[in-house]
């Protein structure tokens, strides 16, 4: 089917620097090596109910994307798959989801970056506290035990109903979902939740005993984090950006 003219007015909106940011943490992660190929995506809601949103079109690689490829959506348009340039399709079930029962999650990023997913991979799924980092996310992140194949249909609609409040969901048997009312916050839960999984998972591997903190030291030091990540989430795209703009100044095209 071809597009009507109402939904390639809606993909060509601009938006212009939110598709700045969302194609520069494209762009970052691919150089952290936390893609997968051409799978996996990225969305930023743009309208006040979030049913709008951008997302990265099917088959772009992450080092590749720039603030234009962005395919700009609308979660209740049940003729999205139907149309030319259609997203991939568990991007559109998961994300689509998402933006529409979970409001508050602005900016969701999808990915199976290596210790997310090793993690996410074992019959415990606990991240203990064992680190800054780890205790970064003491009782704020959420886990679902219920894989039931690809994210599509029913399994994305069970999925977007998992992430309560917290920032990070962890899929079992299947990846992390890491969420923010920013591009800069979400992309620093997802590049913290990975190092924190990362060091969780070395630790471990060294099979020798760990040093777990108590739970007020962790909760202490997660408090400690929530009042510090704003201004560090802030700063970190920024930097990631400036750097972007020195030598892969495309993205913003």
């Amino acid at each position: 089917m071809r597009d009507t003219p109402a939904a390639s007015a809606l993909r060509a909106g601009n938006y212009q620097s939110q598709r700045e940011e969302l194609a520069a943490v494209f762009r970052w992660s691919a150089r952290l090596g936390l893609h997968e190929s051409v799978a996996n995506h990225f969305s930023l809601a743009v309208s006040d109910g979030s049913t709008r949103f951008l997302v990265n079109p099917d088959g772009r690689h992450f080092a590749n994307m720039r603030a234009g490829d962005l395919l700009l959506l609308d979660s209740e348009d049940t003729a999205t798959m139907q149309q030319a340039n259609a997203p991939d399709a568990t991007a559109w079930a998961i994300h689509s989801a998402v933006h529409r029962n979970a409001p508050q999650a602005r900016c969701v990023l999808h990915l199976h970056p290596q210790y997310a997913t090793a993690l996410s991979s074992l019959a415990n799924r606990e991240l203990p506290p064992i680190d800054q980092n780890t205790m970064r996310f003491f009782q704020r992140y959420a886990i679902d035990d219920d894989f039931d194949g690809m994210g599509l249909g029913d399994e994305a609609e069970r999925l977007s109903t998992k992430l309560g409040k917290q920032p990070v969901l962890l899929l079992g048997n299947h990846g992390v979902l890491c969420v923010g009312e920013t591009v800069a916050l979400a992309f620093n839960h997802l590049y913290y939740f990975e190092r924190a999984c990362r060091n969780y998972l070395t630790a471990l591997a060294s099979g020798l005993p760990l040093s777990v903190v108590s739970a007020e030291v962790a909760e202490k030091t997660a408090r400690q984090w929530d009042l510090f990540i704003p201004k560090l989430a802030s700063r970190h795209l920024q930097e990631i950006r400036e750097i972007l703009d020195r030598e892969e100044p495309d993205y913003k095209s």
